[in-house]
């Protein structure tokens, strides 16, 4: 791209020109992706952008703002970080099989692989377990590079076949074989041991005073162990450790794990699914603590979404999934930035 492009707008037709066979593409999984949901008999549901609570983890922001009521009082508002309370809902409500492309938000992001508005492919299978859900994935990212025709994905160098048989690899087994750690042995009683973890890791990542069991975990994986992954093929880590279970629930014949994963393609993170958490106490414990920690690191606490802890507890046995849908486009359409792929910018990201 010449100076000249990049000094112009986004919407001028020169510049335009440039992202124009990418955003061409994005329509084209988009339709595939579409066929696919409505051939296995899933729902398309549109929920609502504005919620009570963005959602409560740690490291996760969101913009605020407020409503004004008809007489006059103020209620504060987030914009979602993802789909997934209102999904959770309409799955107590009795829907089987649902899933969204979900326009999301997310504040202290930006670069290559970041924006602060993108879209999030959800989808929700009710009394499922998560491999069906986990295959799924393998199956929409071969879908995606069908309907470009683009035959293996490359970014910053690496490559990943999304055609071949995934590599299947436990957390657990990537810490040992990237790390040397042994992740499992920092686990007591699904709580993560940080003095245990703190010496396994030294040596191989900074530690600092202040950093939680979780900390260090993520610098580990960050800086060891997810320049691995997607390479040649694709990569599906599961069983998280328990401490970084999230919204997943933990594997019955094993406490120190959750059966949550991550799918990975040339190192880039596509999606994150679970089995669903359906213990409304559970959940309760987790999002508190989560938010004494944001309020410690950060300042601020986002609420509890009372209705959807209720929700949790009447819905069904289930398996979802969020897959960065931009993230997918940019693999399969070989763009180099997910900033490529999006028809029209953020404001002001240009």
């Amino acid at each position: 791209m010449s100076e000249t492009n990049q000094a112009s707008p986004w919407w001028s037709p020169a510049r335009y020109a440039d992202r124009r066979p990418f955003l061409l593409a994005r329509s084209a999984i988009t339709k595939a992706l579409r066929a696919w949901f409505e051939e296995q008999g899933f729902v398309e549901v549109e929920t609502s952008v504005l919620q009570v609570s963005p959602g409560n983890e740690t490291h996760l922001h969101a913009p605020r703002t407020e409503l004004i009521r008809a007489d006059g009082s103020r209620a504060s508002r987030y914009l979602r970080t993802s789909p997934e309370f209102a999904c959770k809902k309409l799955l107590a409500a009795g829907e089987p099989k649902i899933y969204e492309f979900a326009r999301v938000f997310r504040d202290r992001e930006r670069g290559d692989l970041h924006l602060p508005e993108f879209t999030m492919l959800e989808w929700y299978r009710a009394n499922a377990p998560y491999d069906s859900i986990m295959a799924d994935t393998i199956v929409v990212i071969a879908h995606a590079a069908q309907a470009t025709g683009i035959g293996t994905f490359s970014f910053r160098g690496r490559t990943a076949d999304p055609f071949a048989e995934p590599e299947l690899l436990t957390v657990a087994g990537a810490f040992e074989r990237f790390a040397g750690i042994d992740l499992l042995a920092t686990i007591r009683d699904g709580e993560g041991d940080r003095a245990a973890l703190a010496a396994a890791a030294s040596g191989r990542v900074r530690v600092s005073d202040d950093d939680t069991w979780s900390d260090i975990f993520s610098k580990v994986l960050v800086e060891h162990v997810e320049p691995h992954l997607g390479q040649g093929r694709l990569t599906v880590l599961f069983e998280y450790p328990t401490p970084e279970a999230a919204l997943a629930r933990t594997k019955a014949d094993d406490p120190r794990v959750a059966e949550r994963f991550e799918v990975y393609a040339c190192g880039v993170e596509l999606a994150n699914g679970f089995g669903e958490l359906t213990d409304a106490a559970e959940q309760r414990h987790r999002f508190t603590a989560a938010m004494d920690e944001k309020a410690r690191r950060y300042g601020e606490r986002y609420p509890l979404d009372e209705d959807f802890l209720a929700a949790v507890g009447q819905m069904p046995e289930a398996s979802g999934v969020a897959l960065g849908f931009d993230r997918l486009v940019m693999l399969a359409s070989g763009a180099p930035r997910v900033d490529q792929v999006v028809w029209t910018p953020p404001a002001g990201e240009a």
